[in-house]
């Protein structure tokens, strides 16, 4: 049975999978079960599955769960739900969009994987899955970050890591929950993005941010525009020379090129720049690059 073998290979510990790709995981283990000919998933009522308590988005896309119910009508759903038993029912770890699904579907039984996890092991599992497959919006993010560094203790270090990001990163997205909730808001509903909210924190003040949110949304002012109009109501004047910010996501972007090519990246002034030791070395990054030519 399919079930034995998902315990076993997660019997090792959590550690043993997280740091890689846990979304890929929680795939391998619904696509497995699917795929073993003597595996027969559970019929689970859907009154008697709860949703995710640790689920971090908040918005779905409605289009796209009319489409997978329509998917669903026709077709049934293919790929079991993943669960873990609980008192008077069932907790959904993995599936929440095929859930919300096939509720639209009206349907009464789902089929289902049930799995032995804790409730920290559901925890972490839950936030670093969605995290993983990074559809969540800013705000999104950043609290499933908060989550994880205050009920499993990570440090910011220990996040950058699990996640797969920089500390930079990281630290930057955490910023974002500084923000007044109604700032908040506006970068959910992609009225405004990070890149023009960030400035704002420098404020320091709640009213201040707010005003300023609403008048870069009235005007529609670019990032570029939005760090000025901050400056000038700091008082700073632009004839002064300052240094320049590198963006987050930039930042981020030079750290994942670096880690894979395993050297120093550099992107900026609309140059990308890898550094490299000799000639083997250089060798070495193309190759991972897929650039040298096979000989015949």
């Amino acid at each position: 049975m399919v079930e034995k073998k998902n315990k076993k290979a997660l019997g090792k510990g959590l550690d043993s999978i997280f740091g890689s790709n846990v979304e890929a995981v929680l795939d391998d283990i619904q696509n497995n079960a699917v795929n073993d000919a003597g595996f027969k998933p559970l019929e689970i009522p859907v009154k008697e599955i709860r949703p995710n308590p640790y689920q971090p988005r908040k918005e779905f896309d409605e289009k796209a769960l009319e489409e997978l119910k329509e998917s669903i009508l026709v077709h049934g759903i293919f790929t079991p739900l993943l669960v873990r038993k609980s008192i008077g029912g069932y907790e959904l770890l993995a599936g929440e969009r095929r859930l919300r699904a096939a509720k639209l579907a009206n349907l009464e039984v789902v089929p289902c994987i049930e799995m032995e996890f804790s409730e920290e092991e559901m925890m972490e599992i839950s936030l670093l899955e969605n995290v993983q497959r990074e559809d969540l919006n800013p705000i999104e993010e950043a609290v499933a970050y908060e989550s994880l560094i205050k009920r499993l203790n990570y440090t910011q270090e220990d996040l950058a890591k699990r996640v797969g990001k920089s500390r930079e990163y990281c630290a930057n997205m955490l910023r974002l929950l500084n923000l007044p909730a109604s700032i908040q808001d506006m970068v959910s509903n992609k009225e405004l993005s990070m890149g023009h909210v960030r400035p704002l924190l420098s404020l320091k003040d709640d009213d201040a941010m707010y005003d300023a949110a609403i008048y870069i949304k009235e005007h529609k002012l670019s990032v570029r525009e939005v760090e000025d109009y901050v400056r000038d109501l700091k008082g700073q004047k632009n004839t002064k020379k300052r240094k320049v910010e590198k963006d987050p996501m930039i930042s981020d972007l030079e750290y994942q090129l670096s880690k894979r090519l395993d050297t120093k990246v550099n992107i900026g002034n609309k140059k990308l720049t890898i550094k490299f030791q000799n000639i083997d070395d250089l060798n070495r990054i193309l190759e991972i690059l897929d650039c040298l030519e096979e000989s015949l």
